[in-house]
């Protein structure tokens, strides 16, 4: 059964904050968030995210709105690795499972929960779908994340590297540089 939370993050990579309201269950994840800052231009984000079996990404919407104007995105996986980006093909990121949406710690829990990395050892490469905040344009990510032990999880794209606390539901706790959770869910 899917349980329904409410999450915040205060994001100090964008010196803003996002709310993510999320349903998760039954290898299925579904949310709709909003987020606000300033770097690297101050900017609103609203997105819903949605995915098919397994954690994988089937939809993500994003609307932007910025100082060049409110930018739309429709970035679809079609369930075969093949991606578009308001109708146009992506080829670039196909074979990807995940959209990773830049500054959003919600978008690192698909591929964590898909492969328990936040419970048990291993160490995945992923392909990502990465989504720049604000001009929302689309590029493909080589990712790793590594278990470090129960709740820990590092994150390695190209020279940039975290270490990441998760919940035992695979949520961000805290990314160092990037967000930390604050406040109480709400179940």
């Amino acid at each position: 059964m899917p349980r329904s939370r409410v999450i915040t993050w205060e994001v100090s990579g964008s010196q803003g904050f996002e709310t993510a309201w999320v349903q998760c269950g039954d290898g299925i994840l579904s949310g709709r968030g909003r987020a606000v800052g300033t770097v690297p231009e101050p900017y609103w984000i609203s997105y819903e995210l949605d995915t098919a079996e397994d954690f994988v990404t089937r939809r993500l919407r994003v609307t932007a709105e910025y100082a060049g104007g409110t930018r739309l995105l429709d970035l679809r996986h079609d369930g075969a690795g093949r991606w578009t980006a308001n109708g146009a093909r992506l080829p670039d990121v196909d074979g990807a499972l995940d959209c990773d949406l830049g500054l959003c710690p919600l978008t690192n829990t698909m591929p964590v929960l898909r492969h328990q990395l936040h419970l048990t050892p291993g160490e995945r490469e992923f392909l990502m779908a990465w989504v720049s905040v604000p001009d929302l344009t689309v590029a493909a990510s080589r990712q790793t994340y590594t278990a470090l032990g129960r709740g820990r999880v590092r994150f390695v794209s190209g020279d940039f590297r975290r270490d990441i606390a998760f919940d035992d539901d695979g949520f961000v706790l805290d990314y160092p540089r990037l967000a930390t959770r604050f406040g109480s869910d709400t179940t």
